[in-house]
Formats: structure tokens, sequence, C-alpha cells
């Protein structure tokens, strides 16, 4: 299909085809914006010249400790330079990076190490006793230690281990980068949380990473020279690949270590913060910040939001702030984002929870995705009635080459020819989908499923309540119930009854929570709130 009846002479060569890598971007940056702001940090403030110079120099470092190409080189680092200059130098040596969540465990970093056989890792030193105990935890031979310092912000140098400053300074800056032959050959390797049992290694490959920062721009309306802040954890998803993306822009990008009010707005008022991504969580914190960490900016701050769907209230309150949020969704499995919730013309005009309402779905396919829908179990497009379910499935570029060393696992996700993403939704007549919840988190009570997004969002509504979340709790009548956990703001008054009845008012009333529970709830380092900490509480009370 396709071809020529004479195809003669028209075969694939060095001048008409080369394997597509994120690499590339960084390549033709240092040479069309050598003088450009790349990465911003404090005091730390490179050009892309300088930029380059130092992924090539940690390439250049790597291959003269013994790194080969195909070998796994680790990193336990927060939003930093280091982290980001990770992302081109260590595949530049031939290398697969493996950024690990610094909020892990032990035995699960020590699990990390062993399955993913890293050859050596980069360790911020305020996690340098996490990297220690884990490499002393492994069966195999642990990773040499690298450690990256940041004195300014409390963490200097131990001195038990190379410097990463002194490791870049007596490496090459000229030593010309291992660039891939195939473009499926392997670039990164993320851990999946591993909420329950050991966390899976999905495979990233050249081309999805490539594509997906195409995808990208376009998705997100991108011109020239963006400012990028750093807030979704460059070793979730590998920050959605934004960092591979932004040297094609000739984009900054500004390191956030904490993530706080005062800090995003500070960067966007100082450093010209155009674009960031980020949790609900994060909105919540822009939404809910004091008048003293508040700063005014000129501009609108576009924001990719993604994790449990946004509450209406929070989307209609961020956007009088100077921010336009666009819904995003995917999976560790998927780079990060692979649908948009694209704003139509016809919906001008919608406002508050109308335009909000909308604003939540997860949308449809990004640009480098071949198809993104909701089937049935028999792999049946589902009704787009707005009411029938089903789960989200998805085909494309960005989707992993598969879990490292775990074929079973592989061939169970993908098959009939999609992704199985796991989350649960709904296709709207217009093919946009929208998330009911996640299989594990419906709640079927007396028989009937509740939606514990849907009571989330209603929850998220009252003025007290900064943050909430609802879990099945185990009921002798009905099975189970709603249970909610909430955060509530400061001086803040409300109690059970109170939101108890405020749910009553909106929604059935087998669908409001018969208990709630006031306290903090526990996140992922990416923003999720852990729902399955939150199980065990409800099934003791």
């Amino acid at each position: 299909m396709g071809w020529m009846q004479d195809e003669t002479g028209l075969e694939k060569c060095a001048a008409n085809h080369v394997p597509l890598t994120p690499l590339s971007h960084l390549q033709r940056a240092a040479l069309v914006f050598p003088d450009h702001p790349a990465v911003i940090y404090g005091k730390h403030r490179v050009n892309y010249a300088q930029y380059h110079a130092r992924c090539s120099q940690l390439a250049a470092a790597l291959i003269n400790i013994g790194v080969a190409s195909g070998d796994v080189v680790a990193t336990l680092i927060p939003n930093l330079p280091a982290q980001a200059e990770a992302h081109f130098g260590v595949p530049a040596c031939g290398a697969v990076l493996n950024t690990i969540n610094t909020r892990l465990d032990i035995g699960t970093v020590a699990y990390i190490f062993d399955h993913g056989g890293a050859k050596v890792v980069l360790v911020d030193t305020q996690f340098m006793d996490l990297a220690e105990a884990a490499c002393a935890q492994m069966d195999g031979t642990p990773p040499k230690i690298i450690e990256v310092a940041d004195a300014g912000a409390g963490y200097p140098a131990t001195g038990r281990h190379p410097e990463y400053e002194d490791v870049l300074a007596a490496a090459d800056a000229t030593i010309e980068w291992v660039m891939p032959e195939d473009e499926w050959e392997s670039l990164a390797l993320n851990y999946t949380s591993g909420t329950t049992g050991r966390p899976k290694g999905v495979v990233y490959h050249h081309r999805g990473a490539y594509l997906m920062t195409m995808g990208t721009v376009i998705s997100w309306r991108m011109v020239m020279h963006p400012v990028y802040l750093t807030i979704v954890p460059l070793f979730h998803c590998n920050g959605w690949n934004h960092t591979w993306m932004m040297p094609m822009l000739g984009g900054t990008i500004v390191c956030c270590r904490d993530i706080s009010a005062a800090a995003v707005y500070d960067a966007i008022a100082d450093e010209g913060v155009t674009h960031f991504g980020g949790a609900p969580i994060v909105l919540n914190t822009i939404v809910n910040a004091s008048e003293a960490d508040r700063r005014v900016f000129d501009h609108t701050v576009e924001v990719f939001t993604a994790g449990a769907p946004p509450a209406p209230a929070t989307l209609s309150k961020i956007e009088k702030l100077g921010f336009n949020v666009t819904q995003v969704y995917g999976l560790t499995e998927t780079y990060g984002h692979v649908t948009e919730c694209l704003w139509q013309p016809t919906w001008t005009g919608k406002e508050g929870s109308d335009r909000a309402a909308i604003k939540a779905r997860q949308g449809v396919a990004m640009p480098m995705m071949e198809d993104i829908t909701v089937l049935d179990a028999d792999m049946a497009q589902v009704p787009k009635d707005s009411s029938t379910q089903g789960e989200i499935m998805m085909r494309g570029n960005a989707v992993m080459k598969g879990y490292l060393k775990n074929p079973d696992a592989t061939a169970e996700a993908f098959k009939g020819g999609y992704f199985h993403s796991g989350d649960i939704a709904l296709q709207h007549p217009d093919g946009y989908i929208q998330i009911a919840d996640r299989a594990k988190d419906i709640i079927i009570s007396g028989g009937e499923n509740i939606s514990s997004v849907e009571v989330e969002g209603v929850l998220m509504g009252h003025p007290d309540v900064n943050l909430a979340a609802v879990v099945a709790k185990p009921d002798e009548k009905w099975g189970e119930v709603p249970c909610a956990f909430v955060e509530l703001k400061p001086e803040a008054s409300a109690d059970e009854a109170a939101l108890i009845a405020f749910s009553r008012e909106t929604l059935a009333g087998f669908k409001t929570p018969k208990k709630v529970v006031f306290q903090e709830l526990p996140k992922t380092s990416t923003g999720k709130i852990q729902k399955f900490e939150l199980r065990k509480i409800a099934a003791a009370l």
C-alpha cells in the first residue's frame, strides 16, 4: 500500500532519513539561540551555548567512568539544573536516563537500582542518605554515586563522593554526541508509582519523546521563547517531556526546587514565566495564596493541569487571577499528557460553572496520538451519550515500548491493539472524554455506582474546603458508602454535618458522604492524593 510501481533509487539514506530524537533540539538551539537564556535557578543562569556545553561535559564524564551505550544512569534530584542537564547529557553518551522519585522509600529505590541496572546515579545531597541506604540494600552491584550539591538551599557537598560540578569541569565540552541509529532505541526508563506491589519499569523511545515535544507545542499554542516553570517533577514522566521540548523554541527553563504559592508568584513576576504544568493541588495553592504571597503580573500564564480532574470551583477561581488552564490527561506509560480539553469556538460565552465543567473534561487526543477513545470490555466503542462508561484506551507514537523485563504485563497492557489505561470514562457526543473514576475508585453502594470524582467536585465547591478526597468505607448494610477526607482552609469552621448537608443540596442521597474526616491528605510527589492510604483509614473507622 502506498508504494509506486517503480521505486528504483528511492531508498532511505543519510540525506533523507534521520532517526527522530529530542537530542536534536538542543543541538540546534546551541547554534540558533546561543546567547538566549536556557536554564535559570537563582544565581545559576546559563545560555544555550553554555547549556549544550554542560550537557556535553556530563556525557563525556559518564563515558570516562565507564558508562557505555545502553547502560542506565539514574538520578535522585529535584527540579534543578543538573536534572535538566541529565535529560540531554545521559542519552548524549548513549545511555538510558532513569529519573527516580525522590519521595520513594529505601526498599523501593533499592529495587529500582537493581531492576533497572543503574551503573551511575546522580544524587542531590538532600537525598544522599536515601541513595546510600538503597545501595546498601541492593542484591546486585550498586551504582557509582555522583553528588549534586545545592548549598544555596542548605544542601552542601558531603565530600563522600565526586561532586557534580567538579566532574563536569574535568570533562570535554566538545565531545561528539551519540545519536540514535534507530529512533526505537531506548531513551528513558520511568517507574510507575507502585502503590500495589513493585513499580513497573516503563521504557520510552526517542521517537515518542520527539513527537511528544512537537505535539505539545501545537496543543499549548506556544510561540518562540516561552518561559517555563518546572513545577511538574522532572522525575515524573521526564517532566511531561517539557525539558526536551524547550530548546526547540529557544525557551527558558526556570527551575523550582520547592513548590509554594510564593515561589510560583515570584517566578511569574520576576522571571516572566509564561507556562507551567501541575496537578490540581497546585491550582488550589495558587487560589488560596495569602495576600503576602501574591505578586502582580501583566500577562496570562498558560497552565496544563493533570492528575485528578480539578474541581470546577477551583478552575473558575484561578482564571480570574490571570491563569488560563487547559485540562490534559495521560499516564507514565504515555510519556505524560496525551489528551487535551481543546476549547471550541462554539463554547465562547460560557461562564461560571458551565465553563468550568467543560474545562474539567480530559478532552481529545493530542496531535502525536493516533486514537484515544472509550471502549467496553469487548473492545467495542461505547455510545457517545455522556453517560455510558468504559475504559480509556489509546494508541499512538507516545505510548511506551513496554514494561522492562515484564513481557506478560506488557502483553496485557497492549491487548487488542490498544494501551489499556485502567481509567473509567464516558464520552460526550462531540467525542470529548471525561473521566468518571479509576476503576478501583468507583464506590458501589447498594448496587449503585458512585463516582468519587463527582462527590469530590461538590465538596470542593464549599467555601471552607481546600481539598477533598472520597473513598469507599465498608458498610454492613450497603456494602460500602462514600467517606470524605477533607482539608479545610485556615480559619474555616465547617463541620461534618455542614458538609454532608451541603453535599445533599446537589447530590442524590446515596451519593452523599456518610462520614467526613478532617485531616491533611497524603499526597505523592506530583500532588496526587494517595487514596490507597485513605482506604486503610476508612476501613478502620
